[in-house]
């Protein structure tokens, strides 16, 4: 049976205990019964996690070391005494006669792979059995366990949020870990990458040139100045420039000017922005935005301008980050206090004089929190500026020039051939370290300004 039919079985099993024991402690509501602690859905929902929980932990358990089993079962068969020594050969030998056993291919490059098909299958269907057994093993005996545990004086209501607690904490638990060792595994590649190239040639060199690297100078072809600039430029100046004025005026409008009906639909319509997958915006800088900017740079003058330029990248960019600008300052607008502007118009000043001396430096803070979140988001951008922008690293302040971006340089050192221990792979973690750095920093400020505004007028 497949570890997907176990899981269904074993469901099964927990709504059988779920059922009984939510019958059973229905019965205590009899007269003469001692009053219960616990709701009868809590006695169901208890036997029911005792009867789900241990046989799913042991099939995730099982899960991980099944493969090694199975393997280890197959390798100590005669057929396998033909098998090469360790290395990518016997992997590739294994790997197929694995497939042809499961059913996930019908020939194999080796022959020595066929041969151990049959042992791979059954081993496999042992070990299967084997996961069987002990799983439902483990849910009826939990089950009936807990089910032996369902009294009128049993707590089970405090043993279920005990339950939900662990849960919760093992959830946020996950998700600091993740980020522990994204950052772990940043630190470690990127301290190899400094053992071969120094810090400083990385963060203030003004050359990038990975494909041609010497190798006894590799820090004078991974000057990352340029990167960091096009980063900044196509992100923080132009994709802002956009950004901010359209967010801005939009919050404005639909908070002091629009009608409730028409903000009822208008909001949600400029929130859609925010949900268009990034690929699309790449399609449309590249095939839309792109080739009209370099007509108007041509219109212009400029000779040399080029369909790959930060200003197309930035464009698009700054479309993309409308809503959050708007989003933020909507919030900051919508929460300064009502008295503020009533008092303003009440002394005789205008809509657009309150707006701009009143409401704007009150809600200031939080609308400057939210560009603050935007500009991390913007700088973090990567399929847009895949797309749009050019791969070539230029310290230039022409927006209608190509340049590049730290996730653009990201992309291409990490899908090109090179060798993993080599410095040009290696400088991608480095600059995947450098952009983390720089975001968290910009979010630890964003939300430090919004944390202040919201204790200002909650």
């Amino acid at each position: 049976m497949s570890n997907l039919a176990i899981v269904f079985v074993v469901f099964g099993l927990a709504l059988i205990g779920w059922l009984a024991a939510r019958m059973r402690a229905a019965t205590f509501r009899k007269p003469g019964v001692a009053r219960f602690t616990a709701l009868p859905v809590h006695y169901g929902y208890f036997v029911g996690i005792c009867a789900l929980v241990p046989p799913l932990i042991f099939l995730a358990v099982w899960s991980l070391t099944a493969p090694a089993l199975v393997t280890d079962a197959v390798i100590a068969t005669p057929a396998a005494a033909a098998l090469p020594p360790p290395g990518f050969e016997r992997a590739s030998i294994l790997s197929e006669a694995r497939a042809l056993a499961a059913g996930r291919s019908h020939g194999a490059f080796h022959d020595l792979s066929a041969t151990l098909a049959p042992a791979y299958a059954a081993a496999q269907a042992r070990y299967d059995g084997i996961a069987t057994a002990v799983a439902l093993l483990l849910a009826c005996v939990c089950g009936a366990l807990a089910f032996t545990r369902v009294r009128p004086a049993f707590a089970a209501r405090t043993q279920v949020e005990r339950v939900v607690m662990l849960l919760l904490l093992a959830a946020s638990l996950i998700a600091i870990l993740t980020t522990v060792g994204i950052v772990a595994s940043l630190l470690y590649e990127s301290a190899r990458f400094f053992g071969i190239v120094p810090i400083g040639d990385f963060l203030f060199g003004t050359h990038w040139s990975p494909q041609v690297i010497s190798p006894s100078d590799p820090g004078a072809s991974l000057g990352a100045v340029p990167l960091f600039w096009g980063t900044f430029f196509i992100g923080a100046v132009i994709a802002m420039a956009v950004a901010i004025p359209f967010g801005l005026m939009s919050a404005i409008y639909l908070t002091q000017y629009a009608h409730p009906a028409t903000r009822r639909w208008m909001k949600p319509v400029l929130e859609m922005l925010a949900g268009v997958p990034t690929v699309v915006y790449g399609y449309f800088a590249a095939l839309t935005v792109a080739p009209a900017v370099r007509q108007l740079g041509v219109a212009l003058g400029i000779a040399n301008a080029s369909s790959e330029s930060a200003l197309a990248a930035g464009a698009v960019m700054g479309i993309m980050i409308i809503p959050f600008v708007s989003s933020m300052a909507d919030d900051s607008i919508a929460a300064v206090p009502a008295s503020m502007r009533d008092g303003s118009l009440a002394m005789g000043a205008t809509q657009s004089e309150t707006i701009r001396r009143v409401i704007l430096p009150a809600a200031l803070p939080g609308v400057v929190g939210g560009i603050l979140l935007a500009v991390s988001r913007a700088i973090g951008e990567t399929m847009i500026v895949v797309m749009a922008a050019s791969g070539v690293a230029t310290l230039t302040a022409n927006p209608f020039a190509s340049t590049t971006t730290v996730t653009k340089q990201i992309v291409d050192l990490l899908t090109g051939e090179a060798e993993f221990d080599s410095a040009k792979t290696l400088a991608a973690f480095a600059l995947g370290l450098t952009l983390f750095v720089i975001t968290l920093a910009l979010n630890i400020v964003a939300l430090t300004v919004v944390k202040r505004y919201r204790e200002a007028y909650d």
